[in-house]
């Protein structure tokens, strides 16, 4: 009997065990989600540099109700779109706006915001209606449905237009007064404007529509049908309600107003980087990083081609001199995104962000090296080669014993120089969502506004690592002497 009970127990603990590890399993479901990170209230970092916002806590509410998780990835909204549609994200949750025209490649959850879009123009300004923008700029920002419906409008009333990628930078062209006006979706505008920006809305909400979270088209729907299920349930409950007020309510606002305004706080230099300085030495070391691990396979990359330009071999120096070619010759936005988004696309294969980034690198950079890799050795005089074989050396042992030893003496100073390059090409990296230094001013700024103080505290920031490398390579140029 006792047997016969000790079996049972067994089976029973391991069908628990099973169980829960099954559940356990089901829980810990992941799911990348992109999103804007520079658009409050809805997406932004607040004083402590953590993602916050009514999408956000939407999205992270309606995760624990489902029973699943999100990792947060603050790729800008232009970025995030495209990589949706390449497969590098599972969703995006960032004020998107359900249109037409999305539909056809995303599939949309139910709404869960009313928006509509209007136009601010500066305090100042005589601008008061779309009538008078006519041979007037406008400033939009890249991919949005305000800046569709700002298009839309752009032969009518006979405007010009210009892009930025982030909100604060084109509020900014609006209060400097390099463009008259900027659309923006309602709700956006108005925070915007109750926490310190010195624009005003001058036109009535227009095209009144919804803001989805999305997926791409025919994908991802347990995750689309699991929003649905979690928004109705915070819906009934009530956080629903509770994080819009939390963002919305005339005190959040009043808080965040102080917060611009507190000198003591975010307004001074010191101020700004005492606030920040955990967030920006956190993008410099992610750009230390980077650039140290790109710049390692760059060299290794670059000296290889490099080496295949010299070999006596004409397919060897024609493989060399087209690869050069094309690297040296893609500007290295269209290559970030190209690996990326194409890349993914093409073969449905997900590319980590700071892997594309590397390889970004590796191939622009360790084109230029193969170019003055190939050009030291070439300097050297053709007599010691043929010094070389003439005393019955291989070809191989006199590259090695001979050239190479010379030619490295006129490269060094260019690897240096080549790491100075890198270390500032990462700033491009930014649009692929890597969280280097640009990246982070670009956050920072969407919750202070301050982009004059931020970009100035970054670019010196820049140019501190940028001297210390130079006088790197001056000494090593000293010491080669």
């Amino acid at each position: 009997m006792s047997k016969k009970l000790l079996i049972i127990l067994s089976t029973l603990c391991t069908l628990l065990f099973f169980t829960s590890f099954s559940s356990t399993a089901k829980a810990q479901k992941t799911y990348q989600i992109g999103t804007d990170v520079t658009y409050p209230p809805f997406e932004f970092a607040n004083k402590d540099n953590q993602y916050v916002g009514i999408d956000i806590d939407i999205l992270k509410a309606i995760a624990k109700a489902e029973n699943f998780k999100v990792e947060i990835k603050p790729v800008g909204f232009n970025a995030a779109v495209q990589s949706l549609q390449s497969g590098q994200l599972d969703g995006v949750m960032a004020g998107m706006a359900i249109t037409d025209e999305r539909k056809v490649k995303f599939d949309f959850s139910k709404p869960y915001y009313k928006t509509g879009f209007v136009m601010a123009v500066a305090k100042d300004s005589s601008i008061k209606s779309l009538a008078q923008l006519r041979g007037k700029r406008v400033a939009l920002k890249t991919g949005t449905a305000a800046a569709e419906y700002a298009l839309s409008l752009k032969d009518k009333y006979g405007f010009s237009t210009v892009t930025f990628d982030d909100s604060d930078n084109m509020y900014n062209d609006v209060v400097t007064g390099n463009s008259v006006a900027c659309f923006e979706d309602d709700p956006v505008m108005q925070y915007a404007i109750k926490t310190g920006t010195k624009l005003t809305i001058v036109t009535k909400p227009a095209r009144g529509g919804y803001y989805g979270f999305a997926v791409a088209k025919g994908k991802n729907q347990e995750l689309l049908q699991k929003f649905n299920a979690g928004l109705a349930k915070i819906k009934q409950n009530g956080e629903y309600a509770k994080i819009k007020a939390r963002y919305l309510s005339t005190k959040t606002v009043s808080q965040q107003k102080e917060a611009k305004t507190d000198s003591a706080n975010e307004r001074t230099f010191w101020g700004l980087l005492k606030q920040n300085r955990e967030a920006l030495l956190k993008g410099l070391g992610e750009t230390l990083y980077l650039t140290i691990v790109a710049i390692f396979f760059a060299t290794i990359f670059g000296v290889i081609v490099g080496l295949l330009g010299i070999l006596p071999n004409k397919f060897a120096q024609g493989l060399s001199t087209t690869i050069i070619y094309i690297f040296r010759g893609l500007p290295l936005l269209v290559l970030a995104l190209f690996i990326y988004n194409g890349i993914p696309s093409l073969t449905g294969v997900k590319i980590p962000a700071f892997i594309a980034g590397v390889i970004t690198l590796m191939l622009n950079e360790g084109a230029y090296t193969a170019a003055f890799v190939k050009g030291g050795i070439e300097a050297i005089d053709k007599g010691q080669m043929e010094a070389a074989r003439s005393l019955g050396l291989p070809f191989g042992k006199a590259m090695q014993k001979v050239i190479l030893p010379q030619g490295l003496r006129l490269m060094v100073p260019s690897f240096i120089n080549q790491f100075i390059i890198t270390l500032k090409d990462t700033s491009i990296l930014s649009i692929i969502g890597i969280l280097e230094l640009t990246q982070t001013g670009k956050i920072i700024i969407a919750r202070n506004l301050e982009g004059f103080k931020v970009w100035t505290i970054i670019a010196l920031i820049y140019l501190i690592v940028i001297t210390l490398l130079t006088w790197l390579s001056n000494y090593v140029q000293k010491k080669m002497n």
